[in-house]
């Protein structure tokens, strides 16, 4: 089994407030290294970057900067060249954010690489908001597929990080478990989309169907989980709580039959808001069991 990369990303500098910064050490005190290891994960441990917790620093309402934009490609910057030394020794990277934004970082590295992979987007929306379009709400954290993506209106510096632009195109992304409205506005993303009511009454059949598509055009794909596209009343965890969305089993279901796919190459764990669950930190432990599951490798699975 090839051995997994971990390595904690502490910031919440693109986020809505502070939190997220939390997560990684919050993560680690529920186990998570232990129950990966357990699980017969071989894992080579990178630490954690350091800290980068949210500041306001408004750029101005109109000028299609997203809020404390340098703080966050400082961040990006940081992960992009910790991500290259994982690929480097041949690991799996497994990054333990922080926030949606650290995919634009993970993808970069793998393009700088030589690398072409594809992207599952596991979250409860799309973050295809723009500053052109959002110039009153400038949060990167929900804008970093139209980075990826170099959709106009995004901000140069963002959208312009990495060594190609775009870093991906439309058919290598596919979006699954969404619960959040469309948010492709503009007709400019023809990607693949599985929406919770397409995802919930058979979550390993909707993985195959959406692993298919993305194989069709990359071999290899990094998965982003996003914790957001668990119902918050079924696990408390997420940074900006969603109501419609899919329950931690069905997420844990789904997601299984992706990281046993042969073209797994890498996941990304984003929007932990320790805050928001259980002051014990048994919820910290339920998404660390979970994250296991998920990584572990088993000889079946149920439908």
């Amino acid at each position: 089994m090839t051995t997994l990369g971990l390595l904690g990303v502490p910031s919440s500098a693109a986020a809505h407030w502070p939190g997220q910064e939390r997560a990684p050490a919050a993560l680690r005190s529920a186990g998570l290294v232990e129950l990966l290891r357990a699980t017969g994960r071989d894992i080579a441990d990178h630490g954690d970057r350091p800290v980068r917790r949210w500041a306001a620093s408004p750029a101005g309402t109109l000028d299609a900067r997203p809020n404390n934009l340098d703080a966050v490609l400082d961040v990006l910057g940081d992960t992009r060249d910790a991500v290259a030394g994982i690929l480097a020794a041949g690991e799996l990277p497994f990054v333990v954010g922080g926030e949606c934004t650290l995919t634009i970082a993970v993808i970069s590295a793998f393009a700088a690489a030589g690398q072409d992979v594809g992207l599952m987007y596991v979250d409860g929306g799309q973050d295809l908001m723009t500053p052109a379009d959002h110039p009153y709400e400038p949060i990167a954290d929900g804008m970093g597929v139209a980075h990826l993506l170099d959709i106009p209106g995004t901000a140069p510096a963002l959208s312009g990080f990495g060594p190609r632009r775009p870093l991906l195109t439309a058919d290598h992304v596919c979006f699954f478990g969404y619960a959040d409205d469309e948010e492709d506005v503009h007709g400019r993303v023809p990607s693949w989309r599985f929406p919770v009511a397409a995802v919930a009454p058979d979550p390993p059949a909707a993985a195959r169907l959406a692993l298919s598509a993305v194989t069709s055009v990359a071999d290899r794909f990094v998965v982003h989980l996003d914790v957001d596209v668990v119902n918050f009343l079924d696990l408390p965890a997420a940074d900006v709580p969603q109501y419609r969305g899919l329950t931690l089993d069905q997420v844990v279901r789904a997601v299984s039959v992706m990281t046993q796919h042969p073209g797994f190459a890498g996941l990304v764990l984003t929007e932990f808001n320790p805050d928001h669950g259980e002051p014990d930190g048994s919820t910290a432990r339920r998404l660390a069991e979970a994250v296991a599951t998920v990584l572990a490798r088993h000889e079946t699975l149920g439908p």
